[in-house]
């Protein structure tokens, strides 16, 4: 499976201490990246991750155009509610997610659900339908 991370500032040590703790399931698949985010779960984790540009200089997009294509599985974005700012992509990823079906997490709670799913197996089924 291809699974897509991404954080928002407030989220980014989030998403490394879920990353550390669920290392072994994530380590079993191909990982990418918005770039900082990228680099703090590669520092903390050894995760080889593909990482993309930073959220801000369009890695949200490259993420959004690898969806579009059928080349990411899953995804784990953890969004900051709290903090005013033009989230614009968060909600164009969400909506290519939804377009083509692919599994997306905007919250630890979620995310853990998901990790979970991914290392029984239940998202076996992107392979059958989406076969790349």
């Amino acid at each position: 499976m291809y699974i897509a991370l991404i954080a928002h500032d407030k989220k980014k040590e989030l998403l490394v201490q879920f990353c550390i703790a669920y290392c072994g399931i994530l380590s079993k698949h191909n990982l990418c990246a918005t770039g900082t985010t990228g680099r703090l779960i590669a520092e903390a984790t050894g995760l080889n991750i593909k990482r993309f540009l930073s959220g801000s200089q369009g890695g949200d997009q490259q993420i959004g155009a690898r969806i579009a294509y059928n080349e990411i599985d899953l995804v784990l974005l953890f969004r900051d509610p709290l903090t005013a700012a033009p989230h614009e992509p968060d909600i164009s990823l969400i909506r290519l997610c939804d377009i083509h079906n692919v599994p997306i997490a905007t919250n630890v709670a979620t995310a853990e659900v998901l990790i979970h799913g991914l290392s029984r197996g239940d998202l076996g089924w992107r392979d059958i339908v989406n076969p790349k």
